[in-house]
């Protein structure tokens, strides 16, 4: 059974960092996709940023491109997300998920997910 447990979220001032991480469980980790999304109440998932350690590749949202920081530790099966220079437009909660496709990542293509984990930057 996939189980994917987040955490690292709380409130921090703007142009402050964050570190949210991503406990993977019950699949083969390096097999999948993982990405990070964020959502607004009552808005659709967004794609923040993906990863393919199997493909080899990184994806970031332009929206976060050059202060968020995707990675994964293969040795623990977790998922992070460093989250750098935060600003206010930041504040979601965050979600950690796993591709259905294999290595394949596209946003449309994530069917597992973890609870969330709320993000909030205040100015």
């Amino acid at each position: 059974q996939v189980q994917l447990v987040e955490s690292g979220g709380g409130s921090v001032q703007a142009g402050g960092s964050l570190r949210l991480s991503c406990a993977a469980s019950g699949y083969t980790y390096r097999d999948y996709c993982m990405g990070w999304f964020r959502q607004a109440p009552g808005k659709k998932h967004e794609g923040v940023a993906f990863i393919s350690l199997i493909v080899g590749m990184t994806y970031y949202s332009d929206f976060v491109k050059g202060r968020f920081t995707i990675s994964q530790d293969n040795a623990k099966n977790t998922l992070h997300l460093q989250m750098n220079s935060l600003k206010p437009d930041d504040t979601d909660m965050y979600y950690c998920a796993r591709g259905t496709q294999g290595g394949y990542c596209k946003e449309g293509e994530f069917g597992y997910w973890g609870q969330g984990t709320q993000v909030t930057v205040s100015s």
